[in-house]
């Protein structure tokens, strides 16, 4: 189970690692072959599922997406706790609200990500 200070730890740094634009320190967060699940996916990876599977692939999708916004930046504005997940609710530098959901394995790393766009 996460506890509600595992979660908020989780995305303290979680923001953080994103706000720093350093995709390695994100990277970090998950699994070799985690999953990720985003609708902006299809439009910067021009992967029409909206996903993509591994490190390689999404780190590739992330440096490109953080090189068409160098004005990257997130406001953390809450914190859920799930049983063996976390969603983290912030909003972004185009002041767009997003909560992104994170489903952890037993050590804490992510398995599996799913952003959500207002």
């Amino acid at each position: 189970m996460v506890t509600r200070e595992q979660a908020e730890a989780i995305a303290d740094e979680w923001i953080a690692a994103w706000n720093a634009h350093d995709v390695p320190r994100v990277l970090s967060h998950y699994l070799d072959d985690f999953e990720m699940q985003s609708p902006k996916i299809a439009a910067v990876a021009g992967e029409p599922t909206g996903v993509l599977r591994g490190k390689p692939a999404i780190e590739a999708y992330w440096r490109k997406a953080m090189a068409m916004a160098p004005g990257l930046r997130f406001e953390k504005l809450g914190v859920f706790v799930g049983a063996q997940s976390v969603a983290i609710h912030y909003r972004n530098h185009q002041d767009k609200l997003v909560v992104e959901v994170l489903e952890l394995d037993a050590a804490g790393k992510v398995h599996r990500g799913a952003a959500h766009y207002m």
